[in-house]
């Protein structure tokens, strides 16, 4: 699994916090609470914490958060804005932010000041000794402190903006960050901008002026903000005063004024970037003077625009493309939020998906041009490692009726390399197969075969691009699996209920029907179809129960009670052959594992390649695949190195099992040693909880526990003990930590650089334009969703036209009068 980015988050009490106007708050707290969090912590975990901190929880509760954002890194100088918090995805936001500004992560800060026009919230990036010291035990990411309000009264008043001391945070070793405010009062002020007594008060008015700097001085800019400084959101949701955003005067300086005379760019493109920003920066503020008027107007708007003309696509991208390059895979909605936080404006979703889409092409690689990489691509990755196993498929190109021979559409696109090829001769007899999405300008399905190793590691071991799921495609896949990747024999294939996936297992000649492999469904598929004719979680989770069940007895427990529950759903379910989604009547083949694994896959190994371009994609399989082996072979390496025998995922079960082994007793039936009975009692020895028949010879159990898992189970350990045996005579070989070296012992070569990959003459490879996403509207979900997409209960629902909870579209106040009609 892919390791997570730890946070220290500094919370300051509210309780300690003056307020005496409804424009700010200032931060007296000396001894905030350190809270560790990582970048998957959700809204609710980071409440629940806070609270449970300061031992309230139950009796108290925290409306919002109020977080002070970093908006630019001017030299010296970090500017902030209040952004608020109040879900997962603002959460989200934060942690993006802190990656996007690095300068102002660290404890090493210049002591260089500025002073600030009036209500601008803008520190000097300076330690200050306002944030008590705190060494953690595990070095984490820079991150972000809080306050919290949980003491507030409602005759607290709230300290006037122009009063406010200059900054909140100060040096903090690492992973000790900036500030943050947490609300859980009842009125709806949020504050400006957040501030501590850690400085000096700054002055109301006057221009932003730049200490200690010169023109020779090296800019401390972040990657967007090369050419830009957008100043900080003003007072009463004013913005602030316009500057040169990184023009240089006659002097050479950077200016924080108005545009002038004199100013220069370095190109086009930075001019017209400021401009646009100029004027979406001075969007609100400063005041209009009513030239004509033709009125009366008696009709009535739909909605009311929050977007702004000059927030494009091009704007967007100069400001996301620091987050796109750290992931890939962020949301369009995570974007969208950072954007409207940082401009004020809240641009389209199809222009941010515009934007990404661009600076992704900007990173990566062209779109287009990608797709004509991937023959020379073929020929390196077969030079850099031979052995790969790359099979490219194009179609023609007809122009009025005939072929194109100087071009071809790119069709499908299989790969292998060699050390997934030997690692799955030493991994578990199963593969789970399954598709993804591509995100992009093009449409595509990436197909994915997975294995696991004996400590419960998956393993991609090949990959496949399609034009979408079908019956061709998906035995384009599966036929050169067989052949180059799993030729094993007895294989079980996990898959959903695909009907594509169908035919090309029970093709006669693919190799796949049994008794060379046999085919098993993932129960969580199975599960979501079943929620589509019967609603309802309980009767899905009986379902789910009866598929885990490891013997008959428990089967039909939990299936009669489905039964009682209505007996159409165990009609449904009875047209399913039992062999194909039960746990007790796959004979031992599944190993436990009930699932195709395939959102663990991508979500860990290969996080954000759907988003990529194709060529782009098929590398990072390499890599990605090159720095997997490297790190679960050294872990392999070491524990065979301090004389261990079998995986830790083992050792913790055997431990488990051997827990409870201690309540039997044991009656041995032949002189072998093999067969016995074991009686379960209580710990006590009052009651008997039911009696076992073992086999040591066959590896079987009345429970079982033993066949299904292929170790020793609680009831088998009694047995060994009783006969004073091993039991480690009685585990299959996949579990020892030798096979699981043996997975990843063999190792990736280094890639060869691409200008010494043999050169391709053949026809130049171009994208279907059929697969080209919908250039206007919101770009299409290619996911079709199902109640494994279960949306949060507790969250309200919100009006489709104005985004407002409390009411839904045909209610909606901003259309109450649309059925009237009038003319200008």
């Amino acid at each position: 699994m892919a390791s997570e980015e730890s946070f220290v988050v500094l919370v300051h009490h509210r309780g300690s916090v003056n307020r005496k106007t409804r424009s700010g708050v200032k931060f007296t707290d000396k001894n905030p609470l350190c809270i560790v969090i990582t970048s998957t912590t959700s809204y609710d975990d980071l409440v629940s914490a806070v609270l449970m901190k300061l031992g309230l929880d139950g009796a108290k509760r925290v409306k919002k958060f109020f977080y002070r954002i970093p908006v630019t890194v001017l030299q010296n100088t970090v500017k902030y804005d209040c952004f608020t918090i109040n879900n997962d995805v603002d959460l989200q936001v934060m942690f993006l932010c802190r990656r996007q500004f690095p300068e102002v992560s660290g404890s090493n800060r210049n002591t260089n000041t500025i002073a600030n026009p009036a209500g601008s919230s803008s520190r000097p990036a300076v330690a200050s000794s306002s944030v008590p010291v705190y060494e953690p035990v595990v070095q984490h990411v820079a991150s972000p402190s809080f306050a919290v309000d949980l003491n507030g009264t409602e005759g607290d008043e709230v300290v006037e903006r122009e009063n406010l001391p200059n900054a909140l945070v100060g040096v903090a070793p690492v992973g000790v960050g900036d500030g943050f405010l947490v609300d859980e009062e009842e009125d709806d002020v949020e504050p400006d901008m957040i501030d501590d007594d850690s400085a000096d008060d700054i002055g109301a008015t006057g221009p932003a002026l730049e200490v200690g700097g010169s023109s020779s001085d090296t800019q401390q800019y972040p990657p967007h903000f090369s050419s830009l400084d957008l100043d900080a959101m003003r007072h009463e949701g004013v913005l602030g005063h316009a500057v040169g955003f990184g023009a240089r005067d006659a002097e050479g300086t950077t200016g924080l004024t108005e545009f002038q005379v004199g100013q220069q760019f370095q190109d086009k493109d930075e001019a017209l970037l400021s401009v646009k920003t100029y004027s979406i920066r001075r969007g609100r503020k400063g005041i209009w003077e009513v030239k004509r008027y033709n009125g009366p107007h008696t009709c009535l708007a739909t909605s009311i625009s929050s977007d702004h003309r000059s927030l494009d696509y091009h704007v967007i991208l100069a400001f996301i493309m620091p987050m796109v390059r750290a992931d890939a895979s962020v949301s369009i909605k995570v974007l969208l939020n950072a954007t409207a936080a940082h401009f004020g404006f809240r641009p389209t979703y199809r222009r941010v998906w515009m934007a990404k889409q661009k600076s992704i092409a900007l990173i990566y690689g062209d779109w287009d041009e990608s797709y004509n990489d991937l023959p020379r691509w073929v020929l390196g990755v077969q030079l850099t490692m031979p052995g790969s196993v790359v099979v490219l498929k194009t179609t023609p190109v007809r122009v009025g009726g005939q072929v194109d021979e100087s071009q071809a559409y790119f069709h499908r696109l299989f790969w292998t390399f060699p050390p997934c090829i030997e690692a799955f001769r030493h991994c578990k007899p199963l593969v789970s197969i399954d598709g993804t999405h591509l995100y992009g300008k093009y449409g595509g399905t990436l197909l994915i075969a997975i294995a696991q190793d004996g400590n419960s590691n998956i393993l991609p071991v090949a990959f496949a691009l399609v034009e979408g799921e079908n019956a061709e495609s998906w035995t384009f896949f599966l036929s050169h699996l067989r052949q180059h990747v799993t030729p094993q024999p007895g294989l079980l294939v996990i898959s959903d209920r695909h009907n594509g996936i169908k035919a090309a297992l029970e093709a006669p000649d693919g190799g796949w029907l049994p008794p060379s492999a046999y085919r098993a469904f993932c129960i969580r598929h199975v599960a979501a179809n079943f929620a589509l004719t019967f609603k309802g979680k309980d009767a899905r989770r009986l379902l789910v129960n009866a598929a885990y069940a490891k013997t008959e007895v428990e089967f039909d427990y939990w299936f009669d009670i489905l039964r009682s529950e209505d007996p159409a759903m165990c009609e449904w379910a009875n047209r399913i052959d039992y062999s194909l989604w039960t746990q007790h009547r796959d004979e031992g083949r599944r190993f436990g594992h009930m699932t195709t694994n395939i959102s663990e896959c991508v979500n860990s190994i290969l996080k954000g390649v759907r988003n990529l371009p194709v060529a782009s994609l098929v590398k990072a399989t390499y890599c990605r695949l090159a720095e997997l082996f490297v790190r679960k072979g050294r872990e392999a390496e070491a524990q065979m190195g301090t004389g261990q025998q079998f995986s830790q995922h083992l050792v913790k079960c055997i431990e488990a099992n051997m827990k409870t082994a201690r309540c039997f007793t044991v009656t041995l039936y032949d002189r072998d040693n093999s067969e016995f009975t074991v009686a379960e009692t209580t710990p006590t020895g009052s009651f008997s909880l039911g009696t076992y028949r073992v086999s040591l010879a066959s590896r079987t159990c009345d429970c079982g526990y033993f066949q299904a898992l292929h170790f020793p189970c609680q009831h088998a350990l009694a047995c060994c003990a009783y006969s004073r045996v091993t039991w480690t005579s009685y585990v299959h070989s996949v579990y020892q930590i030798s096979s699981v070296f043996n997975v990843y012992r063999m190792g990736f070569t280094p890639p060869i650089l691409e200008g010494f990959w043999p050169p391709y003459d053949g026809p130049t490879v171009i994208p279907d334009p059929d697969k080209r996403r919908a250039r206007e509207g919101r770009p299409r979900s290619t996911r079709i969703r199902t109640n494994m997409d279960e949306a949060d209960p507790n969250r309200p629902k919100r009006c489709g036209l104005c985004r407002q909870p409390g009411h839904t579209r045909r209610s909606c106040p901003q259309v109450g009068g649309s059925s009237q009609t009038g003319h200008h």
